[in-house]
């Protein structure tokens, strides 16, 4: 079967992308921008499309010669103005499925749980107004609407695997909402089986878990899953913090908590199972099951390091900031300079030592908030050799400080552990 796959180097449509491989289907996939060694060169028609600004049906018609049937996976979930859904869940798939009806193919459109008359957010309307311009259409089509999908190079997933481990965590109402998971596993062996199901008209199918539970219970099953030991301090948070807090994280770019999210979390994301676990032939995997036990100790050890590695940051930059201020004159500066002397520097560069250092912490301390990826590498070197000088020239010139109860110069042993976990930490080539 020849399909035209859009989204395909997306979380959903890359993993359909495999399967449809390996079962000898001929993929035509639009590409806005081809990846150097991506997965997709040599085994799929990898054509030129920006799939945003492909609004009209003529745009689409040369890509659909031959084509059987359209898989159309493309969706964001935050976007930058409203115009974006716009032309992205609506004005785009709509072209696409005009197409499709004029050459006679069928399509699956990706939808979204709670795209219904129920929506509220514009994520929903958008996937709805789409959904709805297919259904008026007439045409043979499936509409699937999966839940929250896990797996384990999905974004959302790996943001549940970081709530999952944590030893406490405030949650909107507790974590009482009620949600119904499903495996990208179970979705991509849905749309196969989509493939050859027979329809007539426009049908819409709830991709979900076998059954609704709470949110909380979701990560308690994660936390298992990830063999994380003792269960997890759930605490209440007010929904005044919680929309402070989705308000906060939506202004500072967070694509998975924002105030959409915590609406649609509210609202709940739930439906009858049924018919999917007829199309699959069996019941779909509980949450227990999500976290396969190969990946366990890597989908541990990388949801700890997402947590662990901004608090690291945050300290580290909250000790040169500390020390910045105390050197410009938190601590009396006639007793810094004293000390200075007392380590050999010179009486008429001491002032100048001082400042000179506290603008170097300063600058530390902002880089530390501001940058981030491989070049962050030479800001961790640079600290370290400025904390080793540190070190260096007070064991020779005052080596009873190392004698001191408070251990003032022990704990920058620590201090060298967590640079050179953040220097490998920016050193990975991706994620």
């Amino acid at each position: 079967m020849k399909i035209l796959l859009t989204g395909a180097h997306g979380f959903i449509g890359g993993h359909l992308f495999v399967a449809l491989i390996k079962q000898g289907h001929d993929l035509v996939c639009p590409v806005r921008t081809p990846r150097p060694g991506s997965a997709l060169a040599g085994q799929a028609s990898i054509v030129p499309g920006d799939f945003k600004a492909m609004t009209h049906q003529d745009d689409w018609l040369p890509l659909l010669e031959g084509v059987d049937c359209v898989i159309n996976t493309v969706g964001i979930f935050q976007a930058a103005a409203i115009e974006d859904y716009e032309w992205v869940h609506v004005q785009a798939p709509a072209a696409l499925f005009a197409a499709a009806r004029r050459r006679g193919i069928r399509v699956i459109q990706f939808s979204a749980l709670g795209a219904d008359s129920g929506a509220r957010t514009d994520f929903h309307l958008s996937k709805r107004a789409a959904d709805d311009v297919l259904r008026e259409a007439g045409m043979p089509a499936f509409i699937v609407q999966p839940s929250l999908v896990y797996g384990k190079d999905g974004a959302s997933a790996r943001l549940f695997d970081r709530l999952a481990v944590l030893p406490a965590l405030a949650l909107p109402d507790g974590g009482t909402q009620a949600i119904q998971p499903v495996h990208v596993d179970d979705v991509v062996d849905g749309i196969v089986a989509l493939l050859d199901a027979p329809t007539r008209g426009t049908r819409t199918v709830a991709f979900c878990g076998p059954r609704p539970i709470m949110l909380r219970d979701y990560l308690a099953a994660l936390r298992t899953g990830l063999g994380m030991a003792g269960s997890q301090w759930i605490v209440a948070m007010p929904r005044a913090a919680a929309r402070a807090a989705a308000w906060l994280a939506g202004a500072s770019g967070s694509r998975l908590f924002n105030r959409d999210s915590l609406a649609m979390l509210a609202r709940g994301n739930t439906a009858d199972p049924v018919a999917f676990a007829h199309l699959l032939g069996r019941a779909p995997m509980p949450p227990r099951d999500f976290v396969r036990r190969e990946d366990r100790a890597g989908a541990r050890a990388l949801a700890i390091s997402q947590n662990i590695t901004p608090v690291l940051r945050l300290s580290l930059a909250l000790v040169w900031l500390w020390t910045a201020a105390v050197s410009f004159g938190l601590y009396p500066v006639h007793d810094s300079l004293a000390l200075l002397l007392q380590a050999g520097m010179p009486a008429a560069l001491a002032p100048a030592a001082l400042y000179g250092a506290a603008s170097l912490d300063l600058a530390f301390g902002i880089l530390t908030l501001a940058w981030r990826g491989r070049r962050a590498r030479l800001l961790w070197l640079a600290q370290a050799c400025l904390v080793l000088v540190y070190m260096l020239i007070i064991t020779i010139q005052l080596p009873e400080h190392w004698l001191h109860p408070f251990g003032p110069i022990t704990k920058n042993l620590p201090i060298l552990a967590v640079l050179g976990l953040l220097y490998l930490h920016d050193s990975r080539t991706g994620d």
